[in-house]
């Protein structure tokens, strides 16, 4: 999903970035849809290629009004991403496994808002990347979340 780390200039190159990155993301979240023989595995990256199309449909809003950006809210990081091996992309992914997958590529994209953000030295730019790391940061949290949910059900 994430690219090369070129520092975009600006808002609309940040948003072309940012769409494109969408874009590859529901092309593989599709991807893996389409691979999967798990139907539970399935139905959770159809939700997740859609989502990418979501965050595409509101990057496409940004154009005009790319302060929205940077009013993305903070959300928490537990960080759990960084602590799970990413796994092999295979037909037969277990649910757990397809999750660790997705929020270790959700992570990555994280990560390359996070160091665009900290490579500019334009405010407004800043602002924005760091406004697509917290977008994914979001995304990432609810995969999280999802893997305890179904990695750890022992503990609920």
């Amino acid at each position: 999903m994430p690219t090369s780390t070129s520092v975009p200039t600006t808002i609309n190159a940040v948003l072309a970035r940012a769409i494109g990155e969408e874009e590859a993301a529901h092309v593989y979240y599709l991807e893996v849809e389409q691979r999967a023989t798990n139907e539970t595995v399935k139905r959770l990256f159809l939700q997740l290629a859609r989502e990418e199309l979501q965050h595409k449909t509101f990057l496409l809003e940004c154009r005009n009004q790319p302060e929205q950006l940077a009013k993305l809210p903070a959300t928490i990081d537990y960080g759990i991403a960084a602590t799970v091996p990413e796994p092999a992309l295979t037909p037969d992914l277990k649910p757990a496994d397809a999750i660790a997958l997705a929020m270790k590529k959700e992570q990555q994209a994280v990560e390359l808002y996070r160091a665009l953000a900290a490579a500019t030295k334009d405010p407004g730019l800043r602002a924005a990347l760091e406004g697509l790391a917290r977008m994914e940061l979001e995304h990432k949290h609810r995969l999280e979340e999802a893997f305890v949910g179904v990695g750890y059900p022992e503990v609920f």
